[in-house]
C-alpha cells in the first residue's frame, strides 16, 4: 500500500469510527474524538510519541484561544440572560412593528442575542417569547420560531465569537473582525431568505404546534429573570461592543499604517480576548453593580455560568487534536492536490467535507472541527483564496440537513410539540436552505474578496 493510498485509509477509519462512536455506541464526542484521533496517528504512519504530543500540541493551541474567548463570552451570556437584558433587547425588537413584521423583527432579535451566547442558551431564552407570540396571534408556532432558529443558527454558525466559527478562524488564520463582517454580510440575506422567507411558505402545510409541555412553561418561569430589566441602551452596547471593536481593528488595517501611534492601542482592544473582556467588564457594571447586584451576587452568577461549557471547552480541545493529528499525517496535502487537479473550488470542497460530517454525526461544532483541519492546506495552493471566506464555507456547510443524530432536532421538535414529519419539513429544511444559500452567498463573495 503506497504511503498516500495509506494516508487516505487512516483518514476514512478515523471519520468513521468517530461517527460510529459518536451515534451508535454513544460514546461521549470528547473521547470519542480522542479515540480517533490516536487511531488516526498510528494507522497514518506516526510513532506512539509522535501521536501523543501531536495532539498534546492540537488540544493546547486551540484552548490557548478559543477556551478564553468561550468562557469570557459565556460570562457575557450569563449576565444578559440574568439581568433580564436579553428579555429586554427581544421584547424591543419585537415591538418595533405590527404583526406583520414579527417574524422579521424576531430574526434580527434572535440573531443579536445568539451573538455572544450559545444555540442552546438562546433557544430556551427565546422559544417562550416566541411560543406567546404565535399563540396570541393565532398563528402556527413555525411562523414565529423558523425565523428565531434561523437567527440564532446563523449567529452559532458564520459569526465569531462562537466557538465553532472561532476555531475555524485560528485554523485558516482568518481575521476574526473581517470575519464577522462577511459573515453579516452573507449570514442576513441567507437567514432571512431562510427564516421568515420560508416560514411564509411552510405555515401553508404545517399544522399549529402544540402548546409546549406544563412542565417545560413551569421551568421557563422560574428560571426568568426576577426585577425590572435593565434600560435598553446598555444590553445593546454588552452585546456589540465585541464584534464592533473586532471589526474595528479589520477597518483600521486597511485604512491606517502600519507604523501610525493610533494602531497599537486599536489592536490591542480589537483583539478578540481584549474586545470580550471589555464587554464583560462593561456588562458587570451596567447589568450588574447599577442594578442593585452585589459583587458576591455576581461572582456566584459567573461561576454557575461556566458550569455547563466545561464539555464544550473539552469537546472543542479535543477537536483541535483531532485537527492536528490531520496536520501530521498530511492528509489535507493529499486533498490539496487532488482539488488541484480536479480543478474543485477550495470554498466548495470546504463546504463539501463540512456537509457531510455534519450529516453523519449530527454535530455543527465536529463537522467544523474536521472541515477545518482537513481543508486548511488548500490556501497554501491558492493563495487568492479568502481565509475569511473558507471559514464561512464550513460553516454553512456544518448547518446541513440537521436530523435524528442532532440534539437541536430533538430540542425543536419537543419544545414546539412538533411531529416528527413536520420537523423534518421545518427545522431541517430551514437549517439545509440556510447551508446552500450560505454556501451561493460565499461563493458570490469569493468572486471578488480575496486574501
Amino acid at each position: 500500500m503506497s504511503p498516500d493510498t495509506l494516508r487516505v485509509v487512516a483518514t476514512l477509519f478515523a471519520i468513521v469510527l468517530l461517527i460510529v462512536l459518536i451515534t451508535r455506541f454513544k460514546i461521549h464526542p470528547f473521547i470519542s474524538l480522542i479515540i480517533a484521533s490516536f487511531c488516526l496517528g498510528l494507522l497514518g504512519g506516526l510513532k506512539p510519541d509522535e501521536v501523543v504530543k501531536n495532539f498534546e500540541k492540537g488540544f493546547g493551541d486551540v484552548l490557548s484561544f478559543v477556551g478564553i474567548v468561550i468562557g469570557l463570552g459565556t460570562m457575557l451570556g450569563g449576565l444578559l440572560v440574568a439581568s433580564g437584558g436579553a428579555d429586554r433587547l427581544a421584547n424591543a425588537l419585537v415591538s418595533l412593528g405590527g404583526n406583520r413584521w414579527v417574524p422579521w423583527t424576531i430574526f434580527f432579535a434572535a440573531l443579536l442575542i445568539g451573538l455572544p451566547l450559545f444555540f442552546e442558551v438562546g433557544f430556551v431564552l427565546l422559544a417562550p417569547l416566541a411560543v406567546t407570540i404565535a399563540l396570541r396571534m393565532k398563528a402556527p408556532v413555525t411562523a414565529i420560531g423558523l425565523p428565531m432558529l434561523a437567527g440564532l443558527s446563523v449567529a452559532h454558525g458564520l459569526v465569531p465569537p462562537h466557538p465553532a466559527p472561532t476555531l475555524a478562524a485560528a485554523t485558516f488564520h482568518a481575521d476574526i473582525g473581517k470575519t464577522i463582517l462577511l459573515g453579516i454580510l452573507v449570514g442576513i440575506p441567507v437567514g432571512l431568505l431562510s427564516g421568515p422567507g420560508y416560514a411564509l411558505v411552510a405555515t401553508k402545510f404545517l399544522r399549529i404546534g402544540a402548546h409546549p409541555a406544563l412542565e417545560t412553561i413551569e421551568e421557563v418561569r422560574q428560571n426568568k429573570p426576577t426585577g425590572n430589566p435593565p434600560p435598553l441602551g446598555p444590553v445593546l452596547v454588552a452585546i456589540l461592543l465585541p464584534p464592533v471593536l473586532m471589526m474595528g481593528r479589520s477597518v483600521a488595517d486597511a485604512f491606517i499604517a502600519a507604523g501610525s501611534p493610533v494602531r497599537p492601542p486599536i489592536d490591542f482592544i480589537g483583539d478578540p480576548v481584549m474586545a470580550l473582556l471589555i464587554a464583560l467588564l462593561y456588562a458587570l457594571f451596567a447589568l450588574g453593580l447599577r442594578e442593585g447586584r452585589t459583587l458576591t451576587n455576581i461572582e456566584g452568577l459567573l461561576g454557575r455560568s461556566l458550569e455547563p461549557i466545561a464539555a464544550v471547552v473539552l469537546i472543542v480541545g479535543a477537536g483541535g487534536g483531532f485537527k492536528q493529528m490531520l496536520i501530521a499525517v498530511k492528509i489535507g496535502d493529499l486533498i490539496s492536490q487532488v482539488a488541484t487537479q480536479a480543478h474543485l473550488s477550495p470554498l466548495f470542497l470546504a463546504w463539501l467535507v463540512a456537509a457531510l460530517v455534519r450529516v453523519a454525526t449530527g454535530s455543527a461544532t465536529v463537522a467544523t472541527i474536521t472541515g477545518a483541519g482537513i481543508t486548511a492546506p488548500l490556501l497554501a495552493t491558492n493563495p487568492t483564496v479568502s481565509p475569511e471566506l473558507m471559514v464561512l464555507a464550513i460553516g454553512a456547510g456544518s448547518l446541513i440537513l440537521s436530523h435524528v443524530n442532532d440534539a437541536g432536532f430533538w430540542l425543536v421538535k419537543e419544545y414546539f410539540g412538533l411531529s416528527l414529519g413536520d420537523t423534518f419539513k421545518s427545522w431541517t429544511v430551514m437549517e439545509t436552505l440556510l447551508s446552500v444559500f450560505g454556501l451561493l452567498g460565499v461563493l458570490a463573495l469569493g468572486t471578488g474578496v480575496h486574501r
